[in-house]
This record gives structure tokens, C-alpha cells and sequence, in this order.
């Protein structure tokens, strides 16, 4: 999914918010670096991300692999969005915005992993939550802000130096 954003601030938020999901889930480690100045993806990931075809790999821990990656990307897609909507501008996520999202979200399912209609709803609605949660408590919303202030400023950090700033700020 291509996200288009109103101006670099928003983008800093959105890179934020796909930090904190990233840390959420225990895959900050994976992060070579992010930058917000790149052309193309904000987020490297080291090579353990990617998927790659291997004939000694069994079929059941690709597709875990591919599960796994799903969810990333999944939740790196919905907190950028919420860390724009609810933390940046104060505002609930759009109708449209949360449309196009699960949308995306329901062809990659289909598509990478194989689900079905109903396993993609019930896992959108689940992380939906999970990240409402998070992107919705005005206690984190000065450390997000902060996070996105510190990503701003310095414009490209490598995972090490990412993951010390997350830290610091205790998200």
C-alpha cells in the first residue's frame, strides 16, 4: 500500500507510528534503519524479513514466515494511520482512510498468505483494537510526538539507534 502524505510532519508521524507497532510486536530488531527522506520504503528490514525460497525450509514455516511478515506489514500500515489521525491531529481515523486499509489488508491476506474473508476480518478487527489502544492513550501521546519530533530532526536512524530512542522515551 502507497500512503500519501499532507505534509513532512505527517510523514514523521507515520513513520513513528510504524516504529511503535514494530516494537509492539517484538520485530523493532528486524529494522535495519528507517528514513524519512527515501523514495521508496521508509523501513529496511534486515535480511530475516524477507522471504526467500529454500527447498530445505518446510511448507508449514513458510507460510508461518509469510503469517508472520503479514502482521508486520499489517501493523505497521494501521499504526501509521492512527499515530497521523489520533496522536498528530487529534481526530478519530477516517471511515475512508480505515476502508482503504482493510482493503489492502484483505488482498495481501488473500494473496500472501492464503486466508479467507473471515480470518482476514477477524484479524483486521483484532489489531484494529490493539492499535486503538495504544494510538488512543493521551498518556503516550507526548512520547509518540516526541518520537516523531526526534525522527524529524535527524531524519535517517539506523535500528540500533531507534531502538535506543524508543527506549528512552519508554515506549
Amino acid at each position: 500500500m502507497t500512503l500519501s502524505y499532507s505534509n513532512e510532519d505527517d510523514r514523521a508521524y507515520g513513520l513513528a507510528g510504524m516504529a511503535i507497532s514494530l516494537a509492539g510486536l517484538n520485530a523493532i530488531d528486524r529494522v535495519v534503519d528507517i528514513s524519512l527522506d527515501s523514495d521508496g520504503p521508509m523501513v529496511n528490514f534486515s535480511q530475516e524479513y524477507y522471504y526467500s525460497l529454500n527447498p530445505v525450509i518446510s511448507p508449514k514455516s513458510v507460510w508461518e514466515n509469510l503469517m508472520n511478515n503479514f502482521h508486520i506489514t499489517a501493523s505497521m500500515v494501521i499504526g501509521n494511520v492512527m499515530a497521523r489521525s489520533l496522536v498528530r491531529l487529534h481526530e478519530d481515523l477516517p471511515s475512508e482512510i480505515e476502508r482503504q486499509v482493510y482493503a489492502e489488508i484483505e488482498a495481501e491476506g488473500e494473496d500472501t498468505c492464503g486466508l479467507e474473508k473471515d480470518e482476514i476480518e477477524t484479524f483486521y478487527r483484532r489489531l484494529l483494537t490493539h492499535h486503538r489502544r495504544i494510538f488512543a492513550n493521551p498518556r503516550l501521546h507526548p512520547a509518540i510526538s516526541e518520537l516523531a519530533g526526534i525522527i524529524s530532526r535527524r531524519r535517517r536512524l539506523s535500528g540500533l539507534e531507534l531502538r535506543e530512542e524508543m527506549e528512552y522515551l519508554q515506549l
